[in-house]
Order: structure tokens, then sequence, then C-alpha cells
């Protein structure tokens, strides 16, 4: 494999040595073509492999492998080696990007795309459409010439405002929106598919494992107060509906308690002598949870839910261990899944940290192909549901084999979602006592 190592080498410099402008003049196909006479099977294809002959053995690996290893370096060698497809029929897939919403997934999204169909080894287009806002005009406009331009397959990581105008429009097109969940929007059109995590479903699960008091942080984005108060409401579900008149609340979830502490933003529920609810709102510049942390009795031993982006995770974690909270578990959803959680804190401020994941269908050839455009799909979910959904679209448009086997409902992706622990220097499964 000192062949395929050497020209993997050159390609990465090569690409860090280049503008982040892409030409618009195709890179030269490389076709191999098969001149031995004789069938060549699959022990016959790795003594190819044993003896570093890539080419006689792509020049008899023109279709998907039965062996999984030697399939994996087929298809590795074919986006290296830019190989010419045998396929002429053209994917046509269009990129419609609010860059200003959603910052950096504009170019993350776009690589993501790019380095699945790249490894796909098949003629496309791939065309991206950038909107200043997600406005209705905006988009009306982006969508027209989307559609006099002739593509009707559309990635759209838009946010749950700019889905909702979008659908509004009643497109024709086929549509997958890499970050929204079905759930949090209104639409029957059968043109339109989400990809987007379930946080509900991971905060059903995770709540599980939790105990009274259940101690909640959230932040002030949309995602961390709709988790915030979802979490409460599954929590004293039976005794919202029993003894609390005092709640407020907003399409059937509660949206906020009656009794709220404005000075250090704290909301204490108490419905019963089992089940209490703490919320703390964590704004964006607090850094010290002293007044919140230090000998408050009303949250020992509680469980904590934490809400918030990585950064201010870790240093509510520390400062757990800080003030002797005592805490029986640390819980987080897809939000926290990130290895730098490894690095920004303690093993001990989060030996107790339980972690919903649902990135758990890894493909290492797509994977390897991101990683060579700077892109991650193993942590980052957006990337990640991004492939899905492209992946969705190819087997749609070409017929070819799904390599992403996620089941769809209702034209929602399902995934699976495993909770997982950060030990010391990895996630690992992660165990419940009653198991």
């Amino acid at each position: 494999m000192k062949i395929l190592l050497s020209i993997l080498t050159f390609l990465s410099l090569s690409i860090y040595a280049q503008s982040y402008l892409i030409s618009n003049i195709p890179l030269p196909k490389t076709y191999i073509q098969n001149l031995d006479p004789y069938p060549c099977d699959e022990s016959c294809l790795q003594d190819f492999l044993d003896n570093d002959m890539i080419l006689s053995f792509l020049a008899h690996a023109n279709n998907q492998l039965d062996n999984e290893e030697q399939d994996e370096v087929r298809m590795m060698s074919i986006s290296i080696l830019n190989l010419g497809s045998q396929v002429t029929n053209k994917l046509k897939i269009a990129l419609l990007l609010p860059h200003k919403k959603i910052g950096r997934y504009a170019a993350s999204t776009t690589n993501a795309s790019f380095a699945y169909l790249l490894a796909r080894n098949q003629n496309f287009e791939l065309k991206t459409y950038n909107i200043e806002s997600e406005e209705f005009v905006e988009i009306q406009r982006a969508m027209l010439e989307i559609q006099q331009e002739g593509f009707n397959y559309i990635i759209a990581p838009f946010t749950q405002k700019g889905a909702n105008t979008l659908i509004s429009l009643h497109p024709y097109e086929n549509i997958y929106f890499p970050t929204i969940n079905k759930k949090d929007v209104n639409t029957t059109n059968t043109n339109l598919y989400f990809g987007g995590i379930d946080y509900k479903a991971q905060s059903d699960l995770l709540l599980k494992e939790a105990v009274s008091p259940l101690v909640i942080f959230y932040d002030r984005s949309p995602t961390g107060k709709k988790l915030a108060c979802y979490e409460e409401e599954k929590f004293t579900y039976k005794e919202i509906l029993s003894s609390d008149q005092n709640a407020t609340f907003i399409d059937d979830e509660i949206y906020e308690v009656s009794k709220f502490n404005a000075e250090n933003n704290t909301s204490l529920v108490a419905y019963d002598d089992n089940r209490s609810v703490v919320k703390f709102l964590i704004p964006r510049r607090t850094t010290n949870l002293e007044e919140q942390l230090l000998e408050n009795e009303q949250i020992k031993k509680g469980s904590f839910f934490v809400n918030t982006p990585i950064v201010k995770s870790s240093m509510i974690l520390s400062q757990l261990t800080m003030y002797d909270t005592n805490a029986t578990n640390v819980l987080s959803t897809q939000i926290n899944y990130d290895p730098l959680i490894l690095s920004l804190t303690q093993y001990q401020d989060r030996q107790s940290m339980v972690i919903a994941n649902s990135i758990t269908h890894n493909n290492s050839i797509f994977i390897e192909t991101n990683a060579l455009l700077g892109n991650d799909i193993v942590y980052d979910w957006i990337n990640y549901t991004t492939t899905v959904g492209i992946d969705y679209f190819f087997n749609m448009i070409t017929k070819q084999d799904r390599q992403y086997e996620i089941e769809v409902l209702d034209n929602q992706m399902q995934y699976p979602i495993e909770l997982l622990q950060p030990s010391k220097t990895r996630f690992i499964k992660y165990f419940s006592a009653s198991e």
C-alpha cells in the first residue's frame, strides 16, 4: 500500500497549498483498463493488495466487493486517484445556504456533501446558492433560480424559522433539512425530508437515569430554553397535572414556573416530596456559579442536566466538583458529544457524566475523505446528518445501495441513540446500574 499512502500524502499537501476557491476547470479523470483475460476472485484480489499491485486490483474491482476491507480500499483508491466512473447519469444537487445564519456550517456542509459525492465515483454537479437571510423574499428568489437551473434535489441547512418559510412556498423539489427534526415543524409535504437530531428522545432516555432533585442548566438559545422546559415537564409530568396550577403552558408544554428568582436566574419547582426541579439560567458571560452552588441544600446529590455548549458545560462541571454538590450524575444530550470535553475538564469532574449520542453509523471512507477537506463527521452532528441526507438522495437518484442504513419514518431520519461516558481518553459505553 506504499503507492496509495504516497498519493494520499501528496494530495493532502496539495489541498492545503491551494486557494479556498474551487476552480471551474474539472480535474482530469483516470481510467484503468482490465487487460487480464482471466477472472479474479477474492483471494486473487487480496494477492494484488498484498503485493502493492493497486492498479491491477482496481482493474478487476469494477463493482462493490463482498469483502468489506477490500471494498474500503477500492472506494478510497477511487476517491484519491479520481477514477472515471462507468456510470454516465449525472447527479445534480443544490445547496441552499443562509450563510449568515448558519456561520461556519455554510462551508462545512458544503465540504461534507462534496466529500461524499467525490468518494462515490459518480459524475455530479454540486452548486451552492447563498442567501443573505431566511426572509421569504430571499428564499423565494433563490428557489426560483434553483428551479430555472434544473435542480430537483436540495440540501437546506436552515434554522426552524427558515424551514417554516421554505415549507410555506409548497416546493415540489426534494428538499432535505439536516438541521431540523420533523417534530419541530408542521408539514405533510412528501418531498421534504428531515435529518435533525431528536433532542427530546435523547432527553427521555437520559431522564431514566435521573434522580431528584433534577438540576437543569440552560442558556438563552432556542435549543437550551426548549430542552429545559421539556425536561422539567417530563420529569414532573404526573405532579404537574395534579398539583401545580400556576404553571404557564405554551403549545402543551410548560414554559416557565411561578417561583423564579431574578437575582440568580433560578427557578424552583417542588411538586411533592419525591420529585423537584431546580433550573439555572446561565448567561453567556457567567463564569462563577458560587451563588447557585455553594452550600445549596436544594441541589445536593441531585442529577444535573446540562443544556449548554461545550465550553460553558466544562465550566459547570468543574464547579460542581469545586462546590461539593456530590452530584449523582451529570446528563447531557448531543450538545456535549465532543472530544473537547476530554481536554477541557478533569476526569474527576466528568466521571459521572452520561451523554446521549446519535452519531452511531460510521463509514471510514467518508470520514477520511472529509478529513482531507478539514471536515469532521465523527462528532459534528450537522456534518454527519448532511452526509446521511446526501446518501439518501444519492440512492433516490442512482438506485445504488445506501451507505448509511438509517431508517426513514414519515420522512424523518430515525437515528439510534446510545448512552456514553467520557472516560479518561475516549467515550465509552454507559451501563445503567439497573443493567
